[in-house]
């Protein structure tokens, strides 16, 4: 277990020691490659701005994340009770995952109002496709002899969906979460972007326009590191989620807890 958490830190400091020697050595200039230690300067002397922009960017990631569970779970119950139901719908749905979100972000702003809203919308967008088709398959993916042992007591279709399908299609949807989880993020960072809203509800996408735009490399990689940091925890949350759910019972966590 130690390990598990001490191979990835060593090989990040590996690559932190390698960069710094490289753009001290070399004599990098900061407004093109800042060293480590110069981004956690900036991360020091600029928390204050940053968190609250990291706030920003994560509240809009996380109730993206939640619309599109709620979303995504409700289509997968649709889609599984009726098979032309699914033909005639789950093309559209994969409409969302081929279609660029930063082609369609800008009409969202335009045409929704509250530019809350509509960046939570944008991303919902990007996270919601995993969802949907994880869960479907696994709402589909049951065992043939438990559906038929339940069908042969006469278990209705709401006993059936509850105590087999439900249960066998929860590894197949803590896994698109954990797709869904970053994508949510990426949804939202794209749409701050594309939205370059300012002032007290500027997220991390906005802060990184701006030092890029007065050359403050280190505010820029900074910004670049929290959200790669919220990334990684989001990730992690949704894998804890899948442990603590499965931990009892299923074999892909059974096997490492």
């Amino acid at each position: 277990m130690l390990w598990r958490v001490f191979a990835p830190l060593l090989v990040g400091l590996a690559v932190l020691g390698a960069w710094h020697a490289l753009v001290t050595l070399n004599d990098v200039p900061v407004y093109l490659v800042p060293s480590p230690v110069a981004v956690a300067n900036a991360l020091v002397a600029d928390w204050p701005l940053l968190s609250a922009s990291l706030l920003v960017t994560l509240r809009i990631a996380l109730l993206a994340l939640l619309l599109a569970l709620i979303l995504g779970v409700c289509i997968a119950f649709v889609f599984v009770q009726s098979r032309q139901v699914e033909m005639s719908l789950f093309p559209y749905a994969i409409l969302l995952q081929v279609t660029p979100i930063v082609s369609i972000a800008p009409l969202i702003i335009i045409w929704v109002k509250d530019i809350t809203l509509a960046l939570v919308l944008c991303a919902t967008m990007a996270a919601l496709f995993p969802i949907i088709s994880n869960t479907s398959q696994g709402l589909r993916s049951v065992d043939p002899g438990l559906l038929d042992l339940f069908r042969l007591n006469r278990a209705s279709r709401w006993q059936t969906l509850i105590r087999l399908r439900i249960p066998s299609a929860l590894p197949y949807f803590f896994a698109g979460l954990k797709v869904s989880s970053g994508l949510a993020l990426i949804g939202t960072v794209v749409a701050e972007f594309v939205a370059g809203t300012g002032g007290s509800q500027s997220g991390l996408a906005y802060q990184i326009l701006m030092a890029g735009i007065n050359l403050n490399m280190p505010r820029l990689f900074a910004a670049l590191f929290l959200i790669t940091l919220s990334g990684v925890a989001l990730f992690a949350l949704s894998a804890w989620l899948a442990k603590l759910a499965l931990r009892n019972w299923h074999e892909s966590e059974v096997a490492h807890a």
